[in-house]
């Protein structure tokens, strides 16, 4: 990998860093604007209009639109005829993140060891680094920014569920989640939901099913037709915003699937908060 290109990541990583938690996605922006619209009980209505507020804000002033900017996930996807050294790739997205959390004024949240010290890392990293190869792009690297924060990651569920209790089981077992995570993960909430391959692929699919934008469902008609029933049926609880009843307990469901084991029906839940954040670009690689 040429020095520059090694450059361009790292400034791209920091630079995405500070625009991901400089609002939030567009389409979740525009379903939390929709159920502001829609919703009929004053309380409920008056804390959406509060959070849009919060969030243009955020984009007017460049300021973190929460306090946990989160923990840093990101996604590289390496395209056709690009050369890549693993280890400089991760140096310099490990670089990016500490830059742009710095410069940002971003909140350092990691913790070296998780379970004994506590002591923070001081920089916010090491970030969490998902590599993949895209036929879709030509000497190209895409590279996503997903900050989590742990009011949502923390309510994260996965279960090994018989594949006898198929589809219903996997409605129980979902909203079940919801039902007891609560108003903890600051609703209204975006649901990802990931299905098959391991217990490690299902909570990866999951993740990775936040991703998809809510107005894109699941080429596949019997999974979106599960998506929209489970929505419905996620708001039906009406644990509301920020838990104080009304329509708006979710604004999206994406369902990811992957194939698995006959003896086994893998199922994970992934749940961000009404502040989705998320920020990406593609970097050309020239020859």
């Amino acid at each position: 990998m040429k020095k520059g290109l090694l450059e361009k990541i790292k400034n791209t990583v920091s630079t995405l860093c500070k625009e991901a938690n400089y609002g939030i996605r567009e389409d979740i922006f525009e379903a939390l604007c929709q159920a502001e619209k829609e919703e009929k009980e004053e309380l409920p209505k008056f804390i959406l209009s509060t959070l849009i507020e919060n969030i243009n804000i955020s984009r007017e002033e460049k300021i973190p639109v929460c306090q946990d900017t989160g923990m840093a996930e990101v996604f590289v996807e390496v395209g056709k005829g690009v050369k890549i050294e693993g280890i400089l790739l991760k140096k310099n997205i490990l670089e990016g993140v500490k830059e742009g959390y710095e410069e940002g004024n971003l909140r350092k949240s990691v913790v070296k060891d998780p379970l004994f010290s506590r002591k923070n890392t001081g920089d916010n990293t090491p970030p969490l680094i998902h590599l993949s190869f895209s036929p879709l792009l030509e000497k190209e690297i895409k590279i996503i920014v997903f900050p989590r924060g742990f009011g949502a990651e923390n309510m994260g569920k996965v279960a090994m569920l018989n594949p006898q209790e198929g589809r219903e089981g996997v409605k129980r077992f979902v909203l079940g989640a919801i039902r007891e995570a609560g108003a903890n993960p600051c609703p209204p909430i975006i649901v990802g939901i990931g299905i098959g391959g391991t217990m490690q692929t299902s909570m990866f699919l999951a993740k990775k099913a936040l991703l998809r934008p809510i107005k894109i469902r699941n080429p596949h008609p019997k999974y979106a037709l599960l998506e929209k029933e489970l929505l419905k049926e996620i708001n039906d609880l009406r644990i509301g915003a920020q838990g104080m009843g009304g329509m708006n307990t979710c604004l999206g469901v994406n369902i990811e699937h992957f194939p698995t084991h006959i003896a086994g029906l893998p199922l994970a839940v992934n749940i961000s908060c009404y502040a989705l954040r998320e920020a990406q670009k593609v970097i050309r690689v020239s020859s």
